[in-house]
């Protein structure tokens, strides 16, 4: 798992520049598929299967913009402007192995409280992966994230989850980011799996647009999300996507 995961991290920092004012998300993505490409990787979101009625992911990563909670397909009519948000999910493929992790970036001069809730969903992420510990439960993690977003006035969004990850893309186990401290599955070293809380400016409800994958916050109020894979081990944890020279959003 480690070059795969460590891939999707030099993948996101190579982005980090392009993230401007005037770039397309279509942009963004080209330069994603031919960066995977370059280091024998392949896109996992490209092709992934859809839910029943909808096409086959058409795009090689996810681009959620403002109010957009996840599974934004880049496109070349969303041209990023001064005061958005934008999330950016990279899965590369390498060696048969999954590296899964996303950022939400500020382009241009952003508000405060935009700032202020992408600032508190990555450090409820962290909040998350302290709260790993061997033998302990998978409703840690997600007491933890919530216990911290909701303190800053934050909600946080309950349909998507994260996820087992490793030749598989998604897997068990399924790490809510909310829930009840000593519930749910044991962790266990071994254990190899994302967490990427959704953090909403309003409440946490969101729906579908017809695409059947663009998650919206259902009062369009902005929504953040950051994402590390780690794995379980005897000695602790060990965030495989994180890189101590890696570009802070």
């Amino acid at each position: 798992m480690r070059p795969a995961c460590r891939l999707s991290s030099e993948l996101l920092d190579y982005l980090t520049p392009m993230v401007q004012p005037g770039i397309s998300t279509l942009e963004l993505n080209d330069a994603a598929e031919e960066w995977t490409q370059q280091h024998g990787a392949i896109s996992a979101p490209l092709g992934y299967p859809g839910p029943k009625g909808a096409i086959d992911f058409p795009k090689s990563i996810c681009t959620s913009i403002n109010e957009v909670v996840c599974h934004g397909i880049p496109n070349k009519k969303d041209i990023l402007q001064s005061g958005d948000i934008v999330n950016i999910d990279v899965t590369p493929l390498l060696n048969s192995y999954h590296g899964d992790s996303s950022r939400t970036f500020l382009v241009g001069e952003v508000s405060p409280q935009a700032r202020r809730l992408v600032e508190v969903t990555q450090k409820a992420m962290w909040k998350g992966i302290e709260a790993v510990k061997v033998g302990g439960r998978i409703g840690d993690i997600g007491a933890a994230i919530q216990e911290y977003a909701e303190a800053e006035g934050f909600s946080v969004v309950r349909d998507f989850v994260g996820h087992g990850v490793h030749r598989i893309f998604h897997a068990e186990p399924q790490i809510p980011h909310y829930g009840v401290r000593g519930k749910g599955k044991k962790i266990r070293p071994g254990m190899v799996f994302t967490i990427e809380p959704m953090l909403n400016e309003g409440t946490y409800d969101v729906e579908l647009l017809a695409d059947q994958w663009t998650a919206v916050t259902k009062d369009r109020k902005l929504s953040a999300q950051f994402e590390h894979t780690l794995a379980v081990t005897k000695a602790g944890v060990e965030v495989l996507t994180y890189l101590p020279t890696a570009v802070v959003a």
